[in-house]
């Protein structure tokens, strides 16, 4: 496997461009399978979860073209040959039970493995199916594949009120209530801009939703979706890294694309430790505003609340700082596995249930570490960035999944960082 080797040295300058949003392009992409007219997505980020929901489409008959070096994505569902969304695909990322959704929404029928994905707790999909049952759907969980079976007629409209705020429940609930006969209410619904994102290119092809943004979402039933091209929104956990970069290192980066309003929470945090975050023509200009940053609480919450996605990022910038901080995390269960690896460099960290206390040390050393989820892989390289000596960060298939060409990026900023191909 490839490693990734970072050496400390000190600040970093310049511009960066921020990718499209992983998650959302993960999201818009089953929204194919809801019309037999084309779907382009521009602005795609080109990552293996992507190939992966690309094969995963393929697989149903749709046919997926990447165009403009995977920066374009022409999908059309027209002649779709299955329902079945096999186990050897989906087991490799959560996000496949998106496909559910659509699939019972148009043809009333649909097979769906059991998803796999990043280790940070159960994640269960029992909203999802919650959902689907409030549509009118009938299903039935067996060999480890869910069975979908829409009523005769399709699904009817109704009211979805989750438990707990969940952004893929959520999404696959917005598909499947565009076809809905009726209307449907989502309540408790989750209000990231990749739901926002989701619902203005639904609306592109023809869906009647309001609310959006909001804790409930109304969706008026059509006949039939259209086509549609649509931009994928900026990633904002793409960003959070490269806004965290010159807060770590010093120096000062412009984040291309970067919008205070994707990010508002993390923003005022970075502003209490002493980062500055300036919006402007190009994006967001970050630095430090005086010298070392100071330690600052975090807690996790679903958006606008400050992201689980970025917790692990920000434990790297506080490694480093002035003081004592507390980072409760509130949404998944072991997702603190970074910091036994923070620890091998030097990091001063206890870790108790979702709750972590990091006790700033004045520099990190490089050692031998290894990333054990996506977001863990991208706060190993951050503190490799501040720490003295030489960092390797091994299995970085992980960083693959949801970062586009870090080390490229980040050696444009002066970083000392490359990947190192596995023997």
């Amino acid at each position: 496997m490839d490693s990734i080797l970072v050496t400390g040295n000190g600040p970093l300058n310049g511009e960066i461009p921020i990718a499209g949003a992983k998650n959302a392009c993960l999201t818009l992409m089953p929204a194919t399978l809801l019309s037999e007219e084309p779907l382009t997505l521009t602005n795609a980020p080109r990552l293996s979860d992507i190939r992966t929901m690309t094969l995963l489409l393929q697989s149903l008959g749709a046919e997926v073209t990447a165009m403009n070096a995977g920066k374009v994505l022409a999908m059309s569902s027209h002649a779709l040959t299955s329902q079945r969304a096999e186990y050897d695909i989906v087991r490799k990322m959560r996000a496949s039970i998106l496909v559910l959704g659509p699939l019972l929404a148009r043809f009333g029928y649909a097979e769906v493995s059991l998803p796999g994905g990043c280790a940070i707790g159960a994640r269960p999909v029992d909203l999802h199916l919650k959902a689907m049952e409030a549509l009118g759907a009938e299903m039935d969980l067996r060999d480890g594949y869910v069975h979908a079976k829409a009523p005769a007629g399709g699904l009817k409209g109704g009211v979805v009120e989750f438990p707990l705020v969940s952004v893929g429940a959520t999404e696959n609930a917005l598909m499947a209530a565009t076809l809905a006969k009726g209307t449907t209410v989502l309540k408790n619904a989750a209000r990231e801009p990749e739901i926002v994102d989701l619902a203005h290119c639904l609306r592109k092809m023809g869906a009647q939703i309001s609310g959006e943004g909001t804790s409930t979402i109304e969706v008026q039933g059509v006949e039939r979706l259209g086509g549609a091209t649509h931009s994928v929104v900026t990633d904002r956990i793409d960003l959070g890294p490269y806004m965290l970069a010159p807060a770590i290192c010093g120096g000062e980066v412009t984040c291309r694309g970067g919008r205070i309003d994707l990010l508002q929470a993390f923003c005022e945090r970075l502003d209490a430790a002493g980062v500055s975050v300036e919006e402007t023509d190009k994006g967001l200009k970050v630095a430090r505003k005086n010298g070392r940053v100071k330690a600052v609480d975090v807690v996790t919450e679903p958006f606008p609340g400050f992201p689980t996605d970025l917790q692990a990022q920000m434990m790297a910038l506080m490694c480093t700082a002035d003081g004592k901080a507390v980072l409760e995390e509130k949404i998944f269960e072991n997702r603190f596995m970074h910091a036994p690896e923070l620890i091998r460099m030097g990091a001063r960290i206890d870790v108790h249930g979702g709750t972590a206390t990091v006790s700033g040390v004045e520099r990190l050393k490089g050692a031998p570490v290894m990333a054990t989820d996506l977001r863990a892989s991208v706060s190993l390289i951050l503190a490799g960035l501040a720490a003295e000596g030489e960092t390797i960060v091994n299995r970085v298939y992980h960083l693959d999944r949801g970062y586009e060409n870090v080390e490229e990026k980040l050696s444009a900023l002066g970083a000392r960082i490359e990947r190192v191909a596995g023997q």
